[in-house]
């Protein structure tokens, strides 16, 4: 198999845009994506992991993605499109280890203006999203079927 190199920030973005979503700041497509297409690269600093979970704990780090047991991505740079993509139980891009950095692919085709999700975890989900509610569209319909509208948040 052969892999294409990674498109560079200027050409993701063409791909896709920042915008408002349900939850804050979003990443959306502004064109049509395949599915297993490159999305965008997550940037920023490696640091030891057991220091992104001691920032994690202070309460002092949001963006950070783990690679493994040693290293973690700090991507609180606003020059990291990939710290837009918010969490969605039923995602549609996943996260990709290649050649040393950290990419997203598409799951499945992406039409364009709609959001690029991802499934944070249950580490994440359960520190972060847990306590105020999930507000991925998944879980918004499910909520506005059983009480007649979205979730609120706390």
């Amino acid at each position: 198999m052969t892999l294409q190199k990674a498109p560079s920030r200027a050409s993701a973005s063409a791909v896709v845009r920042i915008g408002r979503s349900s939850t804050g700041l979003g990443l959306f497509a502004a064109k049509p994506i395949a599915k297993r297409a490159y999305i965008v690269t997550y940037r920023g600093k490696r640091i030891p992991t057991p220091e992104a979970h001691r920032r994690e704990r202070e309460g002092k780090a949001k963006y950070m993605f783990e690679l493994n047991a040693r290293w973690t991505i700090d991507g609180a740079s606003r020059r990291n499109l990939g710290r837009y993509i918010n969490h969605a139980c039923r995602p549609n891009c996943e996260a990709v280890l290649r050649k040393g950095q950290l990419i997203f692919v598409a799951l499945r085709d992406i039409a364009p203006g709609e959001e690029i999700t991802l499934d944070y975890g249950k580490e994440y989900f359960d520190l972060f999203i847990a306590p105020l509610g999930c507000r991925c569209a998944t879980c918004a319909k499910r909520a506005a079927k059983l009480y007649g509208k979205a979730p609120r948040r706390r």
